[in-house]
């Protein structure tokens, strides 16, 4: 591999990234008319959540918390650079960026942990469980569409394929 190129997401990233997109959209897919695989590609979802957040501790350097999730002053800055169009490049996650993976972890722990209880004699025809569960769906589709926006506009503005490196694991330096 070229010098001018730095392998920035591990394997494990690619496949929790790209593993839970599949599940999320055969969740999604199949919610109306297929109850076992619209189940079981939540419990794959939250397996790939519990790894990626033991991940988050143990793994490659921009694979862990510490390397990306941003304080409040640094998110603050770099949104401020951004809205005046001066955001510097990050070889991994930019600040934006690193709040909008917590979100979407959350939102993907909040529909997993809401779909579980539905199936427990304590939840089982519960419309606020339901409604909560629906809800965390319409946001995260919500949370998908600005996350796949931001993509293409970082890909774009830094002319860098984001999508590539998450499939390739590597950015340039």
């Amino acid at each position: 591999m070229s010098s001018e190129r730095i392998r920035v997401w591990d394997l494990p990233v690619r496949v929790f990234h790209w593993g839970l997109v599949a599940m999320f959209a055969t969740a999604w897919l199949t919610s109306e008319d297929a109850e076992a695989p619209h189940r079981w590609a939540g419990y794959v979802a939250l397996g790939l959540l519990a790894f990626r957040i033991a991940w988050g501790f143990v793994g490659s350097p921009h694979a862990r918390f510490a390397d990306f999730v941003p304080r409040a002053v640094v998110l603050r800055d770099y949104v401020g650079k951004l809205l005046r169009g001066r955001e510097p490049r990050h070889v991994g996650h930019n600040p934006a960026a690193a709040v909008m993976i917590l979100l979407l972890m959350a939102m993907v722990a909040l529909i997993g942990a809401t779909g579980w209880l539905m199936t427990t004699d304590w939840g089982w025809g519960s419309e606020v469980l339901e409604e909560l569960h629906e809800g965390a769906v319409n946001i995260t589709l919500l949370a998908v569409a600005v996350h796949v926006a931001a993509a293409i506009f970082e890909s774009v503005r830094h002319r860098e394929n984001l999508v590539r490196a998450m499939v390739t694991g590597y950015k340039r330096r």
